[in-house]
């Protein structure tokens, strides 16, 4: 058995229960030693073959995101926009805002209102640096027939440019940010958590790309790059948020994180100001006098999946 072979086994040992780098590292220098690791750890972090430059020995030793220093947020950052630079050949700037004391994000939609335009979606892969080849799209807005909810019946893929069509309602769904997230148990590496203000967030360079958060959550919101993310140089955001939307590298795991990078700053989500009817609101919960506290107090407001607790902070109504 090479070395490799043996650090595959030991991860996969390591996996029946959280583990982090420095855990497995551990193991793997009693296995083996320095040189073995340094030669097996890229395959071992990411058996898939689509991956074959996803870590650097720097970036393998990265501290977790909750153990970094500002100094060494700093070091990261600065080598992230090193890299961009160089691959993209774009100038940009990673931020790292934090949550807001008092605030608990939501979001409600209002179904009576949307028409099923796509404005949102184009919004949020242009925010968020989203690869247009291979495609991914954070939102994903499902076509229902008027007075049926059979959700495994609707049509995610129709066609036509006037839009709603005859008997037809829109359903755009997105990350729920759930307050029991299933997606962060599932991680074997604690590379996913739920921040203070409610949104779930991924340290890409912590993630592992083994996918048990995409096959844990029941809103396919979570999205895996199996490739390097193709975009254009003139439509890359250079505005980007380290645990948002910077352009993620391939074999990691990524998700809608309510553009965090813009609401911890006072703006709205991309998605919201797209929106060409106003069916988006989006808010803080625990202020009393919120647009999206008074819909929740006044209107008849429900969640998709309510049966299976993961208590989504994404709500739907209908008007009266």
């Amino acid at each position: 058995m090479d070395w490799a072979d043996r650090l595959k086994k030991l991860l996969e040992e390591r996996l029946k229960k959280p583990v982090n780098r420095r855990t497995f590292l551990k193991g793997a220098l009693a296995t083996g030693g320095v040189a073995a690791v340094a030669k097996a750890s890229s395959e071992v972090l990411h058996p898939s073959p689509y991956i074959t430059d996803r870590y650097t020995w720097e970036k393998f030793f990265q501290k977790h995101y909750k153990e970094m220093t500002p100094r060494d947020k700093e070091k990261v950052f600065a080598r992230i926009e090193s890299e961009t630079k160089k691959k993209y050949g774009v100038e940009v700037k990673v931020s790292d805002p934090q949550p807001i004391p008092g605030v608990k994000f939501v979001y409600c939609l209002n179904l009576s209102a949307c028409n099923g335009s796509r404005y949102c979606v184009k919004a949020c892969v242009e925010e968020n640096n989203l690869s247009r080849s291979p495609q991914i799209q954070y939102i994903k807005v499902l076509e229902l027939e008027r007075g049926s909810f059979n959700l495994e019946k609707s049509n995610r893929y129709y066609e036509g440019e006037s839009v709603p069509n005859d008997g037809k309602f829109y359903l755009p769904a997105q990350c729920m940010q759930c307050d029991n997230p299933p997606c962060v148990k599932a991680c074997p590496v604690q590379a996913t958590w739920k921040e203070p203000d409610g949104i779930v967030v991924i340290d890409y360079d912590w993630c592992i790309g083994c996918r048990y958060c995409q096959v844990a959550c029941p809103y396919e919101a979570r999205h895996f790059n199996l490739a390097d993310p193709e975009i254009k140089k003139e439509e890359i955001n250079p505005n980007q948020g380290y645990l948002s939307n910077r352009i993620r590298p391939r074999g990691v795991m990524e998700k809608c994180t309510f553009c965090l990078h813009r609401t911890r700053k006072g703006q709205y989500p991309a998605c919201l100001e797209a929106c060409p009817t106003g069916a988006r609101k989006f808010g803080n919960i625990l202020d009393p006098e919120s647009e999206v506290s008074r819909i929740l107090r006044n209107k008849k407001a429900f969640v998709l999946k309510e049966e299976l607790n993961t208590v989504p902070s994404f709500f739907y109504y209908f008007d009266d």
